[in-house]
């Protein structure tokens, strides 16, 4: 608490230039910070992508998989089902020569004749699972394929990224440490009012020069009574049209 007093102190005691130039520091600053993440541009949003396809397609291949081994499953339960039909069919025909009368032995012809069909069905649907598990199968081939080469994409953009990061890290660690520095410095309300105009523009700028007698940010005309108060720096003037906070181009060149 008393420290908080003690920055409010602090920060009060800046005169309204002071503010304004910190201001358009931070935004120099925040601004660095933003071209630093935009480097990065997609890639970690690619890399996420990647990641959640190469997690699609492993669990896409294990449940083809999966079906394959149905499939072949129902092939050798009808191959058994086969076997059986043709012992009972011998078993069947063996009895017919010992049959006592016709009506017996056309008994045992008809049971003949439904394990010849339950055969013949068991090939049929020995075919049919086959031909399933040939399709699966080359499905499971396509999909390695693909995720073979995915696997390739995500590890160059894997790279890609950690080099980014790897180059820009440090310097973005040293720029956020400025921007709160320079946070600090600034009472709250001001502070903001910045990061409220910030997150509002599409571009991050809360804080533009007037550039051809027009504002940075939406190239609007500022009249030049506005203009000459702009440049006296007593008070903190916004832009009517778009709500950015105005500077004189003066002081980007002061500060460069």
């Amino acid at each position: 608490m008393v420290a908080d007093k003690n920055r409010n102190s602090d920060v009060n005691e800046l005169s309204i230039e002071d503010r304004i130039k910190i201001l358009y520091e931070l935004q120099q600053v925040d601004s660095k910070i933003d071209s630093i993440r935009t480097l990065r541009g997609e890639l970690p949003l690619e890399v996420q992508d990647l990641e959640d396809e190469v997690e699609g397609l492993d669990t896409r291949i294990n449940n083809l998989q999966r079906e394959v081994e149905e499939f072949e499953a129902q092939v050798t339960h009808k191959k058994a089902e086969i076997k059986e039909a043709e012992a009972l069919i011998k078993k069947y025909e063996e009895q017919q020569n010992n049959v006592r009368n016709n009506r017996e032995f056309d008994s045992l012809s008809k049971e003949i004749e439904f394990q010849k069909l339950e055969i013949e069905l068991c090939e049929k649907r020995i075919k049919e699972f086959s031909f399933q598990a040939k399709e699966k199968k080359q499905s499971i081939d396509q999909a390695k394929t693909l995720l073979d080469e995915r696997k390739v994409d995500l590890a160059n953009k894997r790279k890609e990224l950690e080099d980014i990061v790897s180059e820009t890290q440090k310097e973005e660690d040293d720029l956020q440490r400025r921007s709160e520095s320079f946070q600090e410095m600034m009472e709250h309300r001001l502070l903001s009012a910045y990061k409220r105009i910030r997150g509002n523009a599409r571009n991050g700028l809360a804080v533009v020069t007037v550039q051809r007698d027009a504002c940075g940010g939406c190239f609007n005309k500022i009249p030049p009574q506005r203009q000459l108060d702009i440049k006296m720096r007593k008070k903190i003037i916004v832009c009517e049209y778009c709500g950015r906070i105005l500077v004189d181009d003066d002081l980007t060149s002061a500060n460069e």
